[in-house]
């Protein structure tokens, strides 16, 4: 198979694309735009392989985007490429609009144009599948879980542009017969994932002695996918998916903000621990943050019922792992504190 990655250069694309190397014999193409969140160096351990190719483009360019089709000829498009951090779309909504509506419908649309050509038999096996985000539904209450029929409820920039490429995703699949997959996941975490959010920031300011800031009072309520279960849920519903359905991938692992934070501090106090003290004295709380949702949980049942998907992480076992992973890679993360984002305070309001 040949495949197109896009937003490889993330923090799950570049999951994503590890995996493929190492597990399937595809052939991946990486199209990714390289925004500050974008990492070439995540893909280190792939970067020779001759199955791997990295084109650097923007998923709105329509020009760059029809001839890269027309030159891989790709079995299937995995589209990942987004705008994805709630502070940074309160800061600047309308980039997230450009990339995650627009971006998706160019993309779309180059994809319908070379699907509606192939010959019959590579049009019944060409796939376009699109990695969304649980925040489209909205929030939770003390009790529930997401399903895949939940109704939009979007709170967020990011989650309602997040929503709006879904509706294009499904309208290209109704209208067009493109054979789309879709699928729905809780908040990811493990290696490589840029320190805006909040556990790389949290392990990094630790080590770095600066406050380890918690929204409000620490109460909001996450479900944690290690990254790598992501990336194992999200070939086997390219391979196994039915077009037109969609998928929630959840690790069943509700954590508050506070219980993530008081857990990393435990780890890094017994794998580095300080001269003196705790990492957890370095807990502040500091104001939340305009519109956080409460609560979010997948039910993954479905996916588990009809494609036989099972996380191999838990909790506990994925956050040391995610530790551990910090503690003895200060080569992938120290430049990106040093030139990138150094840990400040973001989404405070439209600038």
């Amino acid at each position: 198979m040949k495949i197109i990655v896009t937003g490889g250069a993330g923090f799950i694309g570049s999951a994503l694309i590890r995996f493929l190397i190492r597990e399937t014999d595809c052939e991946v193409c990486n199209l990714d735009k390289l925004t500050y969140a974008g990492n070439p160096e995540s893909l280190k351990e792939v970067s020779d392989s001759e199955r791997y190719r990295f084109e650097q483009l923007d998923i709105c360019d329509t020009t760059g985007v029809v001839g890269l089709f027309n030159e891989i000829r790709p079995d299937a498009v995995m589209h990942l490429a987004a705008e994805s951090h709630v502070d940074r779309s309160i800061d600047k909504p309308l980039e997230f609009v450009q990339t995650n509506v627009m971006g998706t419908a160019n993309l779309l649309q180059c994809a319908l144009a070379y699907w509606q050509v192939l010959p019959e038999e590579r049009k019944k096996g060409f796939r376009f599948q699109h990695i969304s985000t649980d925040e489209v539904y909205g929030s939770l209450g003390k009790e529930g879980l997401f399903e895949e029929t939940t109704p939009y409820d979007p709170k967020s920039p990011y989650s309602a542009s997040k929503a709006a490429s879904d509706h294009l995703v499904r309208a290209w699949g109704h209208t067009f017969g493109l054979p789309v997959l879709l699928s729905n996941c809780s908040n990811n975490y493990g290696p490589y994932h840029f320190p805006e959010k909040l556990i790389p920031l949290v392990i990094l300011n630790a080590l770095d002695g600066k406050a380890l800031p918690i929204y409000g009072k620490g109460d909001n309520i996450r479900d944690w996918l290690y990254v790598e279960d992501h990336a194992r849920a999200l070939w086997l519903i390219n391979r196994k998916g039915v077009p037109g359905e969609t998928y929630n991938i959840g690790g069943r692992n509700e954590r508050t903000n506070l219980e993530v934070v008081q857990t990393i501090c435990r780890i890094l106090d017994e794998l580095r621990p300080k001269t003196s003290g705790s990492y957890a004295d370095q807990i502040t709380f500091v104001a939340d943050r305009p519109g956080h949702d409460r609560r979010y949980a997948i039910n993954a049942d479905k996916l588990r019922r009809e494609l036989g998907w099972e996380p191999k992480e838990d909790f506990d076992s994925g956050i040391r792992h995610t530790v551990e992973w910090y503690l003895n890679n200060d080569w992938w993360w120290r430049p990106i504190r040093e030139r990138k984002y150094a840990g400040e305070r973001l989404g405070k309001g439209v600038k």
